[in-house]
């Protein structure tokens, strides 16, 4: 009412900022300012809600599992709250024992704990009893439509039995709303409360302990905001239930874990009701308001309110469509023509086909009944604008109201929009750790280590990043025998000498293993073994060209234990084929014109040791003293199969290859030979290169 007559009402005073200059005092040492992580922290912001369930010994498997499995997971942080001393915690709650069953003594500790824990941390307290039925999502809204700057006590206000009229504390049946404000008041006296207050009920006693010391009664109104509750009576029918239950935020009392699912389930379709009725009103505002613009009802996009189809700019950003049965899929993960449907893909096609039938008779009946007999032919493609899109030709029988039927195809076009983004939790990382690069040499690699070398030189020593080199030399057993006569990689080591000497505060040492088969996971076993377990390894290969720029990315990509990196590099094609003695493109903005992502291999990886460590002990359970077994593995597949990480494979532009055809040792697995073969295959040059090629082969030899 005061602002609308145009003057500050109480509490509401007109803060105006002011610069506060920054000054140091010349004659003081100076001290480096610690940063947070995170500017939320330093800005001094909160957390929005904290829930308290409090629970007891007799529902703590019963009302308490139901707690968890209806509203838990709306909420950012809830905590369940006994007084037994070793309770068993089902799964998936987090349970504090504070040892003790009294009601008023648990409600106590209760309220310590919270200050102690959360107090700093949260905005809003919610506390609440395990046979309770909440709306989270209702609770989280009124909570975003409240100042944080009061004191709030908000619940069901109770009179005092044979006390003041005008004193009400909240009913713990129903919630109550405590700010954070009036807990940091409330703690200091929780101890004078505990030991002067009389009272049966741990509610009565909390409102009590405010009342007395802090002066605030429960309300059950604030700030044009209503906390509406409903007692339920027994035998109650949910569905009949009229206004005032369909509004309210609190229910109680909940008498068992089935009556707490039926109340979940009642008050989601109430809830979902609400939304779908809204999606209708805007649809129709959108429909109104688009007539109105420039464009007029053409403007109008299908679904209403869902985003236009994507348009593409150039042949090369069509998003093509992927063609399905009921029972085949004719784009498969694998890049084969035909595979069966199965797994989710399977339950989406019957879901779309059902969803398609559903809409039908619901446009049409009563005059027509529809029902499926066959899918003629179905269609999807992934839009990112807006979702996943269908085009079924669909088989249908209609029936009308007197019997007849005929059978018709009828096609139809679904979308799935994208729904509510959803930020996924992710460790702490930072470009600040160490990277150790290991690079596997054999004597086939002689030719390309000087290259190697110099990139690594100009890019992290010149720079001074934070990377290390250790050298694993290959030696095949005759070159093990000579090397006292004639070392093969004997310039290698001169080459790192020089280094050595140029980088006076820089070591690269190496490792010499003598073996016929250089199986990726031995030679990693022996590498893990002389390293700390907290080393982030980068596996490089002799043609990889190091940077800053990727060497900055295995590290934020690499978590430990949670996510290992393999980048595919972008492998150049054969200049002899691509440009034909015409002269290499030099813009830097083509680098990545003349050559393909090289899918096949995966010699370069970034992952911690630890991580590394924990799924070798795994395969070593797995294989026993079967040793063969390694030669047709690689490290990504140990991670793959044995390690419950996330995988990430992206293709990475900072990893750039010259073109060298590569020597397959046959001597390693079918699988992995005949993936160095399809390799070195595609590396040759794109088809429309070899397609030029062989016609000009071919008119050479015309003529």
């Amino acid at each position: 009412p005061e602002a609308a007559e145009g003057r500050p009402g109480p509490g509401h005073e007109d803060f105006r900022p002011r610069i506060v200059p920054y000054y140091r005092d010349p004659n003081k040492p100076y001290k480096k300012v610690l940063r947070t992580r995170y500017i939320q922290t330093e800005l001094g912001f909160h957390e929005r809600l904290f829930v308290a369930v409090l629970t007891s010994k007799a529902t703590l498997n019963t009302l308490a599992v139901a707690v968890n499995k209806t509203v838990a997971h709306h909420f950012p942080r809830l905590l369940y709250f006994t007084g037994l001393r070793s309770a068993k915690v089902p799964h998936g709650m987090v349970l504090v024992a504070h040892g003790d069953e009294r009601p008023i003594w648990l409600m106590y500790e209760t309220m310590n704990y919270i200050h102690q824990h959360f107090g700093s941390d949260y905005d809003w307290f919610y506390i609440m009893q395990d046979d309770t039925y909440v709306q989270a999502e209702q609770v989280k809204a009124l909570v975003t439509h409240l100042s944080i700057n009061q004191d709030v006590y908000l619940g069901r206000a109770e009179e005092f039995i044979g006390g003041d009229e005008q004193a009400r504390y909240c009913h713990g049946g129903f919630g109550y709303l405590l700010s954070r404000s009036l807990l940091l008041k409330l703690h200091p006296h929780l101890d004078s409360c505990r030991n002067e207050i009389l009272s049966v009920r741990p509610d009565e006693w909390l409102g009590r302990c405010i009342i007395d010391f802090i002066g605030i009664t429960c309300i059950s109104q604030l700030q044009g905001q209503h906390y509406h509750t409903y007692e339920l009576a027994k035998n109650t029918e949910l569905e009949k239930e009229e206004e005032e239950f369909q509004a309210a935020l609190a229910v109680h009392p909940v008498s068992d874990m089935t009556l707490m699912y039926r109340l979940h389930k009642q008050f989601s379709r109430i809830q979902l009701d609400r939304v779908y009725q809204e999606i209708q009103d805007l649809q129709m505002q959108i429909r109104n308001l688009t007539a109105l613009t420039p464009a007029g009802e053409a403007g109008v996009t299908w679904p209403v309110g869902i985003n236009a189809p994507f348009l593409p700019k150039s042949r090369f950003e069509v998003i093509s469509w992927d063609y399905f049965t009921e029972q085949h899929l004719f784009s498969c993960p694998d890049g084969s023509p035909k595979c069966e449907l199965s797994g989710a893909s399977k339950a989406d096609v019957s879901e779309i086909i059902e969803s398609a039938v559903e809409q039908l008779n619901r446009r049409y009946q009563p005059l027509l009944r529809f029902s499926k007999r066959q899918l003629l032919n179905g269609y999807r493609r992934f839009d990112p604008t807006r979702g996943m899109e269908y085009t079924l030709d669909l088989l249908l029988e209609a029936a009308t109201q007197k019997g007849h039927s005929h059978v018709l195809a009828k096609r139809v076009s679904l979308v799935r929009p994208l729904s509510k983004v959803e930020i996924i939790p992710m460790p702490y990382v930072t470009e600040a750790t160490r990277v150790q690069l290991v690079l596997p040499l054999t004597v086939q690699d002689l030719d390309f280590v000087a290259n190697f070398l110099d990139m690594f030189a100009m890019n992290t020593l010149d720079t001074h990043d934070n990377a290390l080199l250790t050298l694993l030399f290959i030696y095949h057993p005759y070159d093990a025998q000579r090397v006292g006569q004639v070392d093969v990689f004997a310039g290698v080591k001169a080459m790192v000498g020089e280094l050595e000497k140029r980088y006076a505060e820089v070591k690269i040492p190496w490792i010499s293993v003598k073996t016929e088969v250089p199986s990726q996971v031995k030679l990693m076993d022996i590498v893990s073994k002389k390293h700390p377990v907290d080393t982030l390894f980068f596996l490089a290969s002799v043609w990889t060209e190091i940077n800053m720029e990727f060497l900055n990315r295995c590290r934020m990509n690499t978590i430990s234990n949670w996510q290992v990196f393999f980048p595919v590099h972008f492998q150049e094609f054969n200049p002899a084929l691509v440009y034909r003695g015409e002269q290499t493109a030099s813009s830097s903005t083509d680098f990545l014109r003349d050559g393909h992502f090289d899918r096949h291999s995966f010699a370069e990886a970034c992952f911690y040791n630890s991580d590394y460590m924990t799924a070798r002990t795994k395969l070593a359970a797995d294989i026993l003293d079967r040793d063969e077994v390694l030669e047709s593995m690689e490290v990504f597949d140990v991670f793959l199969h044995y390690s419950g990480l996330h995988l990430f494979r992206a293709v990475e532009p900072g990893l750039v290859q010259k073109y060298t055809p590569r020597s397959c040792n046959p001597r390693l697995s079918e699988e992995l030979y005949h993936r160095c073969v399809l390799s070195n295959l595609e590396g040759l040059a794109s088809r429309s290169h070899l397609a030029m090629a062989l016609f000009e082969q071919e008119q050479a030899n015309s003529t």
